[in-house]
């Protein structure tokens, strides 16, 4: 089909734009020297997922044990949840999901450690661990050194559990300035590393060195002592990592149908936040001319003209570049894979809704 006999609104990728900004990001970490397991609490469709391992990708991240099962489902085999995964029913499911797939998890606190050892040895498994440092994100995590040194102390001790790093988010670092941000994530980057070299001196075993995400990726992926870097959400280049400079260009739309035009200065489309949200940055209509404003009620985008413009008329279409993809996946059932303005795929965002 073509994309214009599609009903709207839809969500939909331009598949030689995402490859191409896939073939970019991983080119970028062989360069640097550095392993990539991107993100995919942004992506949450398993085709996408596939895409970014065969570009050479050691493996994913997840927020939750819950998308790193329907990973684990779409036979994805490396699999790192950069979460605490806490509780009765939690931690049955982690052991479990060893069976199909290597699944690693953080933890920050000794208070998980003894459930997650029953639940590994009660059907003979061994579930890999990342201690998580708090590199001043000041969100979850460890203190970094000696907090850091003891708690992976704690988990190389217990049996059913096996250490295999560490891990940490420099998030804070893009609420910095900008010609503050490099400065800012090397500091808390090192209280990572510095951490990863004081549990190694303390005789234990720190493999993986874990951080990064999209809007820091151009500088946390050339920092000494880092071994992967998880940003995955540049993949489609929307307009929040656009704004924070990721080496991609805009993949991710949302097309609509102008369904009003009450003033030639205001065009009224059938896509608001339940659809396409501007929470972190307002999405970007194509192909429209002096936009002074976009405003989205629930089911309402409100674009303002600068001057008068009346040649955008009721019924045209209008594809907006999304505002961030982290809070837009998840609002739609299906990614509509699209290659030269042709529907080639339909993809389940099988991540959604998983919030256990």
């Amino acid at each position: 089909m073509s994309l214009d006999e599609l009903d709207t609104p839809f969500l939909w990728v331009d598949v030689e734009q995402l490859d191409a900004n896939i073939q970019a990001m991983a080119a970028y970490f062989r360069e640097a020297g550095v392993n990539w397991r991107p993100h995919t609490k942004g992506i949450k469709t398993p085709a996408v997922a596939h895409r970014i391992l065969a570009a050479g990708a050691l493996g994913i991240t997840c927020a939750k044990l819950g998308e790193a099962e329907v990973m684990a489902a779409a036979g994805i085999r490396e699999i790192l949840i950069a979460n605490q995964v806490v509780g009765k029913h939690k931690y049955p499911r982690l052991a479990a999901l060893q069976r199909q797939a290597n699944v690693l998890a953080a933890v920050d606190s000794p208070a998980t450690l003894a459930g997650l050892s029953r639940a590994a040895q009660a059907i003979g498994v061994v579930i890999p661990l990342l201690v998580e440092v708090d590199g001043g994100m000041k969100r979850a995590g460890v203190a970094p050194g000696e907090a850091t040194v003891a708690l992976a102390r704690q988990v190389n001790q217990t049996p059913g559990l096996h250490l295999a790093g560490l891990m940490a988010w420099e998030g804070h670092t893009l609420a910095v300035a900008e010609d503050e941000r490099a400065e800012a994530i090397q500091k808390s980057v090192g209280l990572l590393v510095s951490s990863a070299e004081a549990c190694r001196a303390a005789g234990l075993p720190v493999e993986i060195v874990s951080c990064g995400g999209s809007g820091t990726m151009t500088v946390t992926a050339h920092l000494p002592g880092i071994s992967e870097v998880q940003a995955g959400g540049a993949v489609f280049g929307d307009a929040t990592y656009q704004r924070w400079h990721a080496p991609t260009q805009p993949a991710l739309f949302v097309r609509t149908v102008v369904t009003s035009r009450p003033a030639p200065d205001r065009i009224i489309v059938d896509a608001g936040w339940k659809t396409l949200p501007g929470w972190i940055t307002p999405p970007v209509p194509l192909g429209v001319e002096d936009v002074r404003k976009v405003a989205l009620s629930a089911e309402h985008g409100i674009v303002t003209l600068g001057s008068p413009n009346e040649r955008v008329r009721v019924g045209d279409f209008v594809d907006f570049v999304v505002g961030y993809g982290d809070n837009t996946l998840f609002l739609h059932d299906e990614l509509v894979g699209v290659r030269q303005g042709r529907v080639e795929a339909v993809w389940p965002v099988s991540g959604r809704g998983k919030l256990r």
